[in-house]
């Protein structure tokens, strides 16, 4: 079991308020990402939540039972930082089986267990090394072994992939995303990589200073942000805001459209522009197209496509695929 639910609860420190008042449900099995900006309070919530942080007011309940005031190893959480935090002179057997020796576990039961997590975290070729002889990757699963063992209720994960390269992120996201899969446990991880939440999560809880913007699958956010502070986070790139008469035709204050809903032409088109930067990728080309009315504007075009910097294009966006917003940043239906 690993149902968390969070009510009316508040962190403050001084007269400064972190996280004011939040309420959120957490199910059993969950993959669920906190995601926002640097200090937007995503690191303090999942502290909170780990019982590292004090509440300043409000409930956390566990699995229905109230753990506002427990301390954290009672709380049957396994948290997982940036830092590996490894022993160095400890080989990664003695890493992995380190808590369950300090809770007191036979020898053959520690055993088990660390030769269950090598297994799924393929680590067991490396269980007599020590953490200098293996990869950042490595040393992350080793970390999350160390974890596993625990049998936790749920794991709390802390920007746990900030520190490798982008090759192995990506590594690291598929093996962090099958291992919930195969554990079934309740997970919350904390990025400010929205690509991490778009790819890992079931549900992604979008944080702004402190406040809970919305909640949701990684496409119902995409298809449908509350607000424009979530259209402009959640999709890479992000999605291109258009004020003026553009968006008075529209019956709104700002419209947006995404990257890779932008039709480019060399012939015609409802706003013509420059091309600036074109970013070819391979199968993508990102373009920056320089419009003389409504500022830059970015498109996510075929891999192929034959522009160039100094181009003239226009560009069409795709009216069922507009987003409207009023004076107060709403998103309007």
């Amino acid at each position: 079991m690993g149902k968390i639910n969070l009510r009316g609860v508040n962190k403050s420190f001084g007269t400064t308020t972190i996280i004011p008042n939040i309420d959120l449900d957490i199910e059993d099995g969950e993959f669920v990402v906190f995601v926002g900006p640097s200090g937007c309070g995503k690191s303090t919530l999942l502290r909170l939540i780990a019982g590292l942080e004090d509440v300043t007011a409000g409930k956390i309940a566990i699995d229905g039972r109230d753990v506002t005031q427990e301390a954290p190893a009672k709380r049957k959480l396994a948290m997982v930082f940036q830092s590996y935090a490894l022993y160095p002179h400890m080989t990664v057997a003695k890493n992995i089986a380190f808590p369950l020796k300090m809770a007191g576990e036979t020898p053959d039961a520690i055993d088990k267990k660390v030769k269950d997590a090598a297994r799924v975290l393929n680590l067991t070729n490396y269980l007599e090394r020590r953490p200098g002889q293996l990869s950042g990757g490595q040393r992350q699963r080793v970390a999350i072994g160390r974890a596993i063992v625990r049998q936790p209720s749920a794991f709390l994960f802390d920007e746990p992939l900030s520190n490798l390269d982008a090759a192995l992120r990506g590594t690291m996201r598929l093996e962090i995303s099958e291992l919930h899969h195969q554990l079934k446990t309740t997970m919350i991880y904390v990025t400010h990589d929205q690509v991490e939440a778009m790819t890992m999560a079931d549900k992604i809880v979008v944080l702004n200073a402190g406040n809970i913007e919305q909640v949701g699958s990684p496409m119902d956010l995409y298809r449908n942000p509350r607000n424009l502070f979530v259209a402009g986070f959640i999709g890479s790139p992000k999605m291109n805001f258009v004020e003026g008469d553009a968006a008075a035709a529209h019956g709104a204050k700002t419209i947006g459209i995404r990257p890779e809903h932008v039709k480019i032409s060399a012939k015609e088109g409802d706003w013509s522009g420059t091309v600036g930067v074109a970013e070819h990728l391979g199968s993508d080309t990102f373009l920056h197209v320089h419009t003389d009315k409504y500022g830059t504007i970015n498109v996510r075009a075929d891999g192929e496509v034959d522009v160039h910097h100094g181009d003239k294009v226009f560009l069409t966006p795709t009216p069922s695929k507009l987003h409207k917003f009023d004076a107060n940043g709403l998103a309007i239906k």
